[in-house]
């Protein structure tokens, strides 16, 4: 009941304070629904950016992962520093110069409608198919098994779980389509800090009780149990070889985190240059920090378990977060990693939104369409995608290498021809139209085919390399056949300050040497 009782608390706290926070916003217009009136800080984008980013699929799936592989799966993390620090230099000055609210905007400037079309549509798909399922299931599994879902309803697991897909589905949907991109913004603020504090206390806990009150002593016989696990440097046959950080991971990195709508929209939403690249690159520090919570807890469950699990590694967090907690803190963990669920989720629905109602309907079917009609339209696309992603959600389960990693093979399908034809856009004058679309075809059915269809023995980061490689490859040839001429972006006066922030560098360099010194320092 203590359990039950603290976490309804949290999540009521958390739900009321984002609606006294927007009851005077206007949400109605275009720019108040989808980015939050361009007014968010640089502590409420990185925060909105670190639980958009971090959900279960991570607390479940990368612990999961790391109990069963150790740190060699960090890489995901730490390089994401380095991608945020493009983004804070040099994508997202480009894109508020531009004026955007979706990155497909961008491409029907630089190439065509169709690609714009073609690429918001390939984005729809990813989000039912991948992201909202996983985020969904994955936080289903933590909370059945913190509040024995299927016990208390006399239930088989399996349907526990489902019961537990359909609440978060439509609790997040309801923060998504009542209020906007403002309401998931300020929510994750509250929900980011108390999943930084209350994830670091589930190794601090663990490795206090382990050292018998020194969390250094705990530490260290963590270490001497396992010393592989801490190992940063994954052998060529591991699930992350250390040599994919200089082939696919780079390219998916700069995808995600500086052309990604549903990460990139908060810094869309700054009410100046300088408060989106502060929130860049706060979340960059964040990211440094973040594998004391999602990587950390998963060696600790293999002194705990040893290799008990390994044929359920997704259940490693929650028995975890059951052995280290007291019974009345398993409720408010439970609300902090909720939060975690239904921000991602959340901000998923939204983003989806704003794609479909910008790029989609807007941008095909009503191209002089009303602010409020188009929010009413954002709205209804949210409540569709979420029905969806709880009847697909269910079909994830047993992942043969654990969910996370299932979900960056599929990301794989869509990200690495989008990040292509964005970079080709940017970095080059003589790729065409044409040229875009078919790299997006030809990159997509290459990599289906390769992963899933007619596997090859090559590590699907690295086949994101080559796939990159491909799509490079096809742009040129088919851009000499059939030219086009840059398209220049339409000009129009600025709508917020484009001065850049003074630490900025200062910021930048930090995070490319902390990022080299954890790689010397634990690789071995």
């Amino acid at each position: 009941m203590t359990t039950l009782l603290t976490f309804i608390a949290y999540t009521a706290f958390v739900a009321f304070y984002s609606w006294y926070k927007l009851r005077k916003e206007n949400l109605s217009s275009q720019d108040g629904y989808f980015l939050g009136g361009r007014s968010l800080t640089g502590v409420v984008i990185a925060g909105s950016m670190l639980l958009t980013n971090i959900s279960t699929e991570h607390l479940i799936g990368m612990n999961g992962s790391s109990y069963k592989n150790g740190f060699i799966i960090i890489a995901w993390e730490v390089t994401s520093a380095l991608a945020l620090i493009v983004a804070a230099v040099y994508f997202v000055p480009k894109y508020l110069k531009m004026g955007l609210t979706t990155i497909p905007q961008y491409l029907e400037q630089r190439f065509d409608k169709t690609t714009r079309t073609l690429v918001a549509f390939f984005l729809m798909i990813s989000f039912v198919v991948t992201l909202l399922p996983i985020v969904l299931y994955t936080g289903a599994i933590n909370l059945e098994s913190i509040f024995n879902v299927s016990e208390v309803l006399g239930v088989s697991q399996q349907q526990g779980i489902t019961i537990t897909v359909i609440g978060i589905g439509l609790l997040g949907s309801l923060y998504a389509i009542v209020g906007g991109l403002k309401a998931v913004a300020v929510s994750d603020t509250i929900n980011g800090y108390g999943l930084l504090i209350g994830g670091l206390a589930v190794p601090c806990i663990a490795l206090a009780s382990i050292g018998e009150g020194n969390i250094f002593t705990g530490l260290k016989t963590v270490y001497n149990h396992a010393p592989e696990k801490f190992n940063v440097v994954g052998a060529s046959d591991s699930i992350l070889p250390f040599g994919v950080l200089f082939t696919g991971l780079i390219i998916n990195q700069l995808y995600f985190w500086s052309m990604n709508q549903t990460i990139i929209q908060r810094a869309l939403g700054a009410k100046s240059l300088v408060e989106a690249q502060k929130g860049l690159l706060y979340t960059g520090v964040l990211k440094i920090l973040v594998p004391l919570i999602i990587i950390l807890p998963g060696v600790i469950g293999f002194y705990y378990y040893g290799d008990s699990l390994y044929e359920n590694q997704d259940m490693i967090y929650p028995e975890l977060i059951k052995k280290v907690f007291p019974v009345g803190l398993i409720g408010l963990f439970a609300a902090i990693v909720m939060g975690a669920v239904l921000s991602t989720f959340n901000s998923v629905l939204n983003s989806a939104a704003t794609i479909f109602s910008i790029d989609i309907y807007k941008g095909i079917f009503e191209k002089d369409c009303a602010d409020r009609k188009l929010v009413g339209v954002g709205k209804l696309t949210s409540a569709v995608l979420a029905f969806f992603a709880i009847l697909v959600a269910p079909f994830v389960a047993n992942a043969p290498d654990g969910l996370y990693q299932l979900l960056q093979q599929l990301n794989g399908i869509f990200f690495i021809p989008i990040a292509s034809i964005m970079l080709a856009g940017f970095l080059t004058k003589t790729i065409s139209a044409t040229a875009a679309k078919a790299a997006l075809i030809i990159g997509l059915t290459f990599y289906i085919l390769t992963t899933f269809i007619f596997p090859v023995d090559i590590h699907f980061v690295h086949v994101w390399g080559i796939e990159f490689v491909l799509n490079v490859v096809v742009m040129f040839g088919v851009s000499y056949w059939y030219p086009q001429s840059q398209k220049e972006w339409e000009a129009q006066p600025a709508l917020l300050d484009l001065k850049t922030w003074k630490y900025t560098t200062h910021f930048s360099i930090s995070l490319c040497v902390i990022t080299v010194l954890i790689y010397v320092l634990l690789g071995s």
